[in-house]
């Protein structure tokens, strides 16, 4: 008597993301080991990411540097502007033309031999802060086409720090972190960012206030009427920054932050970077108890190697609140984390997926709720499925199967995946046996007739399984046998979309 074809389905494969943290035995199959250039979207589904295509043409003075800065200014009477700094210059982006500022300001152009800009805005100014360099201020009001120091400002008075990190919050511009002062918090009068003497202007120096002892800021948010203030290894919290002189340390705590660029203002929360991982600070606020209970619990001994090699100033972060996803882009693992915020995991992880070859140097979520990144010679927005003309490869593979019997042995016979906006796309399948990374492939395709390709040996006596193909269904006949199967599905993604609805696999069972 022939053996019963036994079928096994998973429904929105890695709806839960990466999962190369814990034992592969006995994990859910929602988990995915791998899920590179891949999000989760709306449905719950793995998908590709969207690619990216450039925004304008190309800058002599730009060239094929990194564009390291992007900002937006939102003047008073609405105006936005896209502003950005790369290569040792300040640009501005209008249509599909990058212009570079030049200087005009009363005294000799600044040389500009560093990159690490942070953009902030207040009262239609746009500041970039640097540390080490003079606040260098675009004012529409003045010059559309030039650049000053904050200092050459008509009405300025007292001193701008020459700091690195900056924050527009309450009405007045903080900064901190100088070259020689890594302790004091400075800001300026309400709605005057030239004004940093005399008024509601003031300092907070924290020598003797970390509760820990030294530390040194790295960088600052504002949440619900709180000045957060980071530094490496501690977090101070302060209330009632709406009226600076009625500030009062509220609460402290035992994190810090290690990357400026990866502070993200969700609206509902702020997402940073510590030594363990990304992490939500109300999350924290909440859940002193449990220090490791971070975004990247899943994935965090990858990240932590992955750190490693990174140079902390180039880490780049950004929160897209139509995508609802907080990236993390370590530039030289050539590596972005893309971390699902639309829920947590009951271990308090997001769900967590890879990119790779996107690589951006900086990010911009804008007011019209597109996200723009830099690249080398361009401002580019995320949006189609390629990068800018080139294709990418996306890669999903399953956790460890068994299928409800460790100790038995599985023949695998055949698999469907039912995938969503297919038409031409080739998918390859991989299958792999007993924790052996040595797969077996075979390719499938679907034409614009909807009809699918099989390829394989014989059918095995299960078409009552397989039916007609459907437009969105795509299998192949396997052969191979394991106590545990893991299934991969890699796709040339060549500027159409592609998400997996859902995975049936076909086996017999086979000897003790």
């Amino acid at each position: 008597m022939a053996q019963t074809i036994v079928p096994f389905s998973i429904s929105a494969p890695g709806f839960y993301g990466l999962n190369i943290q814990d034992s592969p035995v006995d994990m859910n199959p929602g988990f995915a080991l791998v899920a590179n250039n891949c999000v989760i979207d709306k449905s719950g589904r793995i998908a590709a990411r969207n690619g990216w295509s450039k925004k304008h043409t190309t800058n002599a003075n730009l060239s094929t540097s990194n564009v390291t800065c992007i900002g937006e200014l939102i003047q008073n009477d609405g105006t936005s502007t896209i502003l950005a700094a790369g290569g040792g210059y300040l640009f501005k982006h209008s249509g599909t033309t990058l212009t570079t500022l030049t200087y005009g300001g009363g005294g000799v152009a600044p040389t500009i031999s560093a990159n690490n800009w942070q953009f902030v805005q207040l009262n239609g100014i746009g500041i970039f802060f640097q540390r080490g360099y003079d606040p260098l201020i675009y004012d529409p009001a003045v010059s559309i086409t030039t650049f000053r120091r904050l200092s050459e400002h008509a009405t300025y008075s007292g001193t701008v720090p020459t700091a690195n990190t900056a924050l527009s919050a309450y009405g007045r511009i903080w900064c901190a972190d100088t070259t020689t002062d890594k302790n004091t918090v400075k800001w300026s009068d309400i709605i005057t960012p030239q004004i940093w003497t005399g008024g509601t202007s003031g300092t907070l120096n924290l020598l003797g206030i970390w509760p820990s002892g030294g530390d040194e800021i790295v960088g600052l948010a504002a949440h619900n009427g709180f000045l957060i203030i980071f530094g490496k290894k501690q977090t101070l919290i302060y209330s009632g920054a709406e009226i600076p002189g009625d500030m009062k340390l509220a609460d402290t705590l035992q994190v810090g932050c290690i990357a400026r660029d990866s502070i993200q203002n969700t609206g509902e929360d702020v997402i940073f970077l510590s030594n363990t991982g990304p992490r939500s600070l109300l999350r924290t606020i909440q859940e002193k108890s449990a220090p490791m209970r971070e975004l990247s619990k899943n994935v965090r001994d990858n990240l932590q190697d992955n750190l490693g090699l990174e140079t902390m100033d180039d880490i780049k972060s950004a929160y897209s609140a139509t995508n609802a996803f907080y990236l993390l882009t370590l530039p030289t693992s050539d590596k972005t984390y893309c971390f699902d915020m639309r829920s947590i995991l009951d271990n308090g992880a997001a769900r967590t997926t890879t990119w790779d070859t996107i690589t951006p140097k900086s990010y911009l979520f804008t007011s019209s709720r597109k996200l723009y990144i830099g690249k080398a010679g361009y401002i580019g927005e995320y949006t189609g499925y390629l990068d800018d003309t080139a294709e990418y490869r996306m890669k999903y593979y399953t956790t460890w199967i068994d299928f409800g019997n460790p100790i038995q042995k599985s023949i695998l016979k055949k698999i469907i995946a039912t995938l969503i906006g297919t038409d031409s796309q080739t998918l390859v399948f991989k299958y792999g046996f007993d924790f052996l990374e040595s797969y077996q492939s075979q390719s499938a395709t679907i034409t614009s007739s909807g009809a699918s390709s099989e390829y394989g040996i014989a059918e095995y006596n299960i078409a009552e399984y397989g039916g007609s193909a459907l437009s969105n269904e795509m299998s192949v006949n396997a052969g191979g046998h394991g106590r545990v199967i893991q299934l991969g599905l890699e796709a040339q993604i060549n500027s159409k979309q592609l998400s997996i609805q859902k995975i049936d696999i076909f086996t017999k069972n086979g000897r003790l």
